[in-house]
């Protein structure tokens, strides 16, 4: 493809049919205001294009085929999955998996090149604000999308996870894999949906209860069957401690360390300084706590990534607190339903999170 120009649509084969507009329309105005970042931008989406062709032409990861005398097919890759531990990353993923995640982490570059180009022009051209938030939104549910495949995977090397649920897992990731442009509203639209809320909200701390945070998610229309699910009569101790840290974006080390020094202070409500204080940390925001509308998503990425790095740790050292997200619980849950088993490895499931599962059954195939 070649290199965008403010003028023309860029390709859809990079993007859907609403991002494709978006990014033109977005071209169009830079190329007007600032013509150096709009052709830095299209230097990036030539290289996206390049990485897009050369996955075009990867042969589909369902296909048979034979190498070094075996065969491979669908399943022997489903088995594959299904027994990696995680300790070689990448390295035990098929070709055509790392260059879509190359894609995907590329794409969520560009769109931060575009976020960052538009912010910085807002203060000289105001009507650049409504085409940065739309940017945030699409910068967002690449993040998300990201997230989706890091939590897929990190449930395929959980030694505690079903291996019927990791066979489901490893499914859904060939999907993705086998096409670069599935986006998590096309797969998995309660987390998408859960996310959103959760990057919209301002943590107040407070008494560390979490009933402001719980009500802002429901104010940000969180999908109802993601909070039931935490709120149903028998949600264990370490699925409300893993919502916990989903509400607050802090670890459950990390609530210990600041319950703890409350009680030592005599302290009934914390704020943000006090708590940045104990951690030895800044406490990252999600979003604008004057616009919730201008959010941060890699913000909510990094709370995710400390969340599953410290649940990941647990299992290792056999310590006390949840062994996994309260995504990773949630996930479970959807993928076991979508299969009609009523239940997760657990054994929580039947009755929780009523209605539609959040997943896109469809997309399992690719």
């Amino acid at each position: 493809m070649p290199v965008a120009r403010a003028e023309t649509r860029p390709d859809l084969r990079l993007f859907d049919e609403a991002e494709s507009e978006l990014v033109a329309r977005a071209l169009i105005a830079l190329s007007q205001i600032s013509p150096g970042d709009a052709a830095v931008l299209g230097r990036l989406m030539s290289q996206l294009a390049d990485l897009n062709h050369l996955i075009s032409v990867t042969p589909s990861l369902r296909l048979r085929d034979r190498l070094g005398g075996e065969e491979r097919d669908e399943q022997t890759l489903l088995h594959h999955l299904g027994g990696i531990d995680g300790l070689a990353g990448d390295l035990d993923l098929p070709f055509k998996a790392t260059l879509q995640r190359t894609f995907l982490i590329s794409k969520i570059q560009f769109l931060r090149a575009f976020v960052k180009s538009t912010s910085a022009l807002i203060g000289q051209a105001p009507q650049l604000r409504p085409l940065n938030l739309q940017l945030r939104d699409e910068l967002a549910q690449s993040i998300y999308t990201q997230m989706a495949e890091e939590l897929l995977l990190a449930l395929l090397r959980k030694p505690d996870v079903a291996d019927e649920t990791k066979r489901r897992s490893a499914n859904q990731l060939i999907a993705i894999w086998d096409n670069a442009t599935l986006e998590i509203d096309q797969f998995c639209p309660l987390l998408e949906s859960a996310w959103r809320a959760r990057n919209r909200i301002t943590v107040g701390l407070g008494s560390l209860l979490g009933a402001s945070e719980y009500f802002r998610l429901v104010a940000q229309d969180c999908a109802p069957q993601f909070l039931d699910f935490f709120a149903r009569d028998e949600v264990s101790a370490a699925e409300n401690q893993a919502f916990t840290e989903f509400l607050f974006g802090l670890t459950y080390e990390e609530l210990g360390l600041l319950r703890a020094a409350m009680r030592a202070q005599g302290v009934e409500n914390v704020s943000e300084e006090w708590a940045s204080d104990v951690l030895g940390r800044t406490i990252e925001h999600e979003c604008d706590s004057a616009d919730v509308d201008e959010i941060d998503p890699v913000s909510l990425y990094r709370s995710y990534s400390r969340r599953q790095l410290a649940a990941d740790f647990r299992i290792l050292a056999g310590s006390e607190g949840p062994s996994r997200t309260a995504e990773a619980y949630m996930l479970i849950y959807i993928l076991d339903q979508e299969q009609g088993s009523g239940g997760n490895d657990d054994g929580h499931g039947g009755n929780g999170a009523d209605g539609d599962n959040g997943t896109n059954g469809g997309a399992s195939r690719g």
